[in-house]
């Protein structure tokens, strides 16, 4: 896939653990592992919202994209959309 996060990144930087940023941010560690790692298929805008306040970042510094290599798997070059997401869970305190 093209789009590439970079979670684990601000994860270092911010010296915060996946437990303790799932947790101020209200999803799951498995949730968020599956976004960290690059599974996910989807993103809502108020996880991504949540996920910036809370690293104190911009999207972009959590997201960015690499094009496709000859063998991306899809075998038209083309983005495929799924219903997948990764829910927000309830709204950061």
């Amino acid at each position: 896939m093209p789009i590439v996060v970079d979670i684990d990144v601000m994860l270092a930087k911010r010296k915060m653990s996946v437990g303790e940023l799932a947790d101020r941010v209200g999803i799951t560690p498995a949730n968020l592992a599956v976004l960290k790692n690059g599974r996910a298929k989807a993103v809502r805008f108020t996880t991504l919202a949540a996920l910036c306040e809370v690293l104190d970042c911009q999207p972009g510094d959590l997201l960015r994209w690499e094009p496709d290599g000859p063998g991306d798997g899809n075998g038209n070059g083309t983005a495929q959309e799924s219903g997948a997401s990764v829910p927000a869970g309830s709204s950061p305190q």
